[in-house]
């Protein structure tokens, strides 16, 4: 499917960021935006070479790391009603919350493997251009490795625990955008419990498989 091939490599790619080489520090409610990606990118970096089995490609640590180091500086409730689009407001609070999770982990499940792919790469930050009252940016990268370079934006919102990531960019593809319209088409013949079992589902067959 189109839409599940960009986001592969959208995700594949965020995963090669990880091969970064910056300053280990740890992220708090007041680190800028631009920062807060480096710093990640150092902690799950050194996790990740730490690990032979992560290296290995053994799914299930791969997604506690995930789950450990990356999951707390990401929005997925932001991610998922941005997303659904309008539809987010005909679910019930209780089918926002199944769908918010069952959506990051569809997507934990279906990329967690690039993490073990970790090669050569690379990766350039741009200058930050934003104002300090800004609360929304856009922290723009490039990822360097054997291929042309990659360019791979994160779009981040400040709340009140500081900034969270909610969508990337890959080479001009928003990651929510992807799936906005498979999301759309499942509603649209099933209702909003039809997207949720869609993605339970979906979730399933993953864990049977890997």
């Amino acid at each position: 499917m189109k839409a599940n091939n960009i986001i592969s490599a959208s995700i594949a790619t965020v995963l090669l960021l990880l091969s970064g080489t910056i300053f280990a520090q740890t992220p708090d409610q007041n680190t800028p935006p631009d920062a807060l990606i480096k710093m990640v990118v150092t902690d799950v970096m050194t996790s990740v070479k730490a690990d032979p089995d992560i290296q290995k490609g053994n799914i299930p640590k791969v997604m506690e790391l995930v789950e450990k180091k990356i999951v707390p500086f990401t929005d997925m409730r932001r991610t998922t009603e941005m997303a659904m689009g309008p539809n987010w407001k005909k679910a019930t609070p209780e089918q926002q919350a199944i769908l918010t999770s069952e959506f990051k982990t569809l997507l934990m499940r279906t990329y967690s493997g690039a993490l073990s792919q970790l090669r050569d790469q690379t990766v350039q930050f741009k200058a930050l251009r934003a104002a300090p009252d800004d609360k929304e940016v856009v922290v723009k990268t490039v990822v360097i490795g054997r291929g042309d370079p990659i360019s791979l934006d994160y779009r981040l919102e400040k709340g009140s625990n500081g900034w969270k990531v909610y969508d990337m960019n890959i080479m001009g593809a928003w990651l929510v955008e992807a799936y906005r319209n498979q999301f759309a088409n499942q509603i649209s013949q099933n209702g909003i419990d039809g997207l949720v079992k869609f993605l339970q589902d979906r979730n399933k067959q993953l864990a049977a498989t890997k």
